[in-house]
Formats: C-alpha cells, sequence, structure tokens
C-alpha cells in the first residue's frame, strides 16, 4: 500500500488543522492506521492510531482530547483532526499503515511496514 500525507501547514496557537493520508489499494480496510509525529531532534512518537478491526481509536496522552483520528474505507482515507494546537504539537507528521500490527504494538512506529512522506505541522505563538 502506499500512502500520501497532506494537510499540514503554519497556523497559530490554538487554531486547527484537518491531516489526512490517502491510500492505495483495495484492502485498506485491512490496515491498522497510526500517525506519528518527530520534532527536530526528537525521535518519532505515537500520535493516534485507528486499527483494522472495529475501528476502535487510541491516543497519545498529549493530544487526547483534541486530536481525533477517523477513517473512510470507502475512500481509502484516514483522517486526523487537530484542535487546540500548541507549539509543542510542531514537527513533521507520518502516517503509517499495517495489515498485521497486534493491539499491543499500534503505538510502536517499527511494527508498521507502511509509511507517508510527513507533512509538515508548524504552531507559532
Amino acid at each position: 500500500v502506499q500512502l500520501q500525507a497532506s494537510g499540514g501547514g503554519l497556523v497559530q496557537a490554538g487554531g486547527s488543522l484537518r491531516l489526512s493520508c490517502a491510500a492505495s489499494g483495495r484492502t485498506f480496510r485491512s490496515y491498522t492506521v497510526g500517525w506519528f509525529r518527530q520534532a527536530p531532534g526528537k525521535e518519532r512518537e505515537f500520535v493516534a492510531t485507528i486499527r483494522r478491526a472495529g475501528g476502535s481509536t487510541s491516543y497519545a496522552d498529549s493530544v487526547k482530547g483534541r486530536f481525533t483520528i477517523s477513517r473512510d474505507n470507502a475512500k481509502n482515507t484516514v483522517t486526523l483532526q487537530m484542535i487546540s494546537l500548541t507549539p509543542e504539537d510542531t514537527a513533521v507528521y507520518y502516517c503509517a499503515a499495517d495489515s498485521s500490527v497486534i493491539f499491543s504494538e499500534s503505538t510502536n512506529p517499527r511494527a508498521y511496514e507502511f509509511w507517508g512522506q510527513g507533512t509538515q505541522v508548524t504552531v507559532s505563538s
């Protein structure tokens, strides 16, 4: 599967952005999809995931209540709606997908085989 992330940009603190991850392939519904982010000088970190089976979601504590992940399998798209953004949310955001990642590993970037190219999110204070 090929992934294309989009929707990043520059926004003021308190603002919102909507990221999209578009996937190729007819079996997209079989993939768990995660969003991760990487700030300069930091390791890539988990943001949110939506699982293939049942579409259950989980979030990093730092974004819980502010970010919402959703998927539209008919459109092969996963969306990350972000509100109340802070400068600490500044990073390159990546979407990732895998068909066999298990629940306990879905927050681990190493568990995902396929990655999009990343989209920059910059939040100014």
